[in-house]
């Protein structure tokens, strides 16, 4: 009798500081039991060996950013039973898509001494901005446990169960008070896609949006609050340009405030 052939599941690293791959090592037990279920065939922060594809699954971690790394996703997604993008580099752009907001050619010459040898885009975009994506988890990282929530639902052929809500609807489960309404504390949480377990309101400090938007957020809404509490339009800019500055929602908001 030949052995069950376990499902191959690539990890792929694009432009990106390696923090999701982190959170797949950081899930201790479970990922024993992950390795067991599956064969990884490509997973640069574990192991050096690559596998050749096809692959059942593949995570993608980073955002597009180069010409050879947009030339490449293809590749992956070519081989690829079903992609699911990992972290807000590769469902947003990530930190560095505030390139997105300036003019690189200026950047480049003044950080590099020989800038003619840099072949980077002028802009950092999320994967599916070049290929066709199944799932996108969110997260600066993404959360460990949502992260073994997807790899079990695609490799049970079912709809990961991950929730909807906002990081708002995460201090209420927690019975934490509201910052901005008690401290006047600038928080993004009305407007955040939960996934945290609220971490930063739970000691006090405002939402910084890691999540990134989520669905259908009420932006106008949101900046008002913000103004209200007394923050310019330069701070409620910055506000919006963090971690997912490239996303729509939080894109076309600090683009409404600019001077």
């Amino acid at each position: 009798m030949s052995p069950v052939k376990k499902p191959k599941l690539a990890v792929w690293k694009f432009a990106s500081c390696s923090g999701c791959q982190l959170s797949l090592l950081d899930v201790e037990e479970a990922l024993l039991e992950i390795a067991g279920a599956v064969h990884i065939a490509n997973f640069p922060e574990a192991s050096r060996a690559v596998v050749r594809g096809p692959y059942d699954l593949s995570l993608v971690e980073g955002s597009v950013t180069t010409p050879h790394d947009a030339e490449r996703i293809h590749k992956v997604r070519r081989q690829s039973k079903f992609l699911v993008t990992i972290g807000a580099c590769a469902t947003a752009g990530g930190i560095q898509a505030l390139r997105n907001f300036s003019n690189i050619e200026e950047y480049t010459r003044i950080v590099y001494a020989h800038p003619e040898y840099i072949k980077t885009l002028n802009k950092s975009t999320p994967i599916r901005e070049h290929v066709k994506v199944d799932f996108e988890l969110r997260g600066c990282p993404v959360d460990k446990m949502q992260l073994v929530e997807v790899l079990s639902a695609f490799l049970n052929n079912r709809k990961p169960n991950i929730r909807s809500h906002s990081v708002c609807m995460e201090c209420k489960i927690k019975g934490n008070p509201c910052v901005t309404v008690v401290n006047g504390t600038p928080c993004l949480g009305p407007v955040t896609h939960a996934g945290c377990g609220s971490i930063c309101p739970s000691f006090n400090r405002g939402c910084y949006g890691c999540f990134g938007p989520k669905e259908h957020p009420n932006r106008h809404s949101m900046s008002r609050v913000l103004t209200e509490i007394g923050l310019s339009n330069p701070e409620i800019v910055r506000s919006y340009r963090n971690f997912n500055a490239a996303a729509g929602p939080f894109r076309k908001e600090s683009e409404y405030h600019e001077d």
